[in-house]
């Protein structure tokens, strides 16, 4: 097939530009305090799910150490 597979990187990255243009249309619309509080919220509660997620896993178990006869 001559086509191009369905989600490539160049595709991505043109979303990703969308996704930047909608978040800067929606931050001249609300205002810049209410977008840096909302990112500040979002910040927090990512930080949040990843210490709650970090700390919920156990800790490695060491190698035992073996001499060598």
């Amino acid at each position: 097939m001559n086509c191009r597979p369905y989600g490539s990187k160049p595709t991505l990255a043109l979303w990703m530009l969308v996704a930047l243009a909608d978040i800067a249309i929606l931050m001249t619309a609300a205002g810049a305090v209410t977008m840096l509080l909302i990112s500040a919220g979002l910040f927090v509660v990512a930080a949040g799910v990843f210490a709650a997620r970090s700390l919920g896993r156990p800790a490695p178990a060491k190698a035992a150490v073996r001499r060598r006869a």
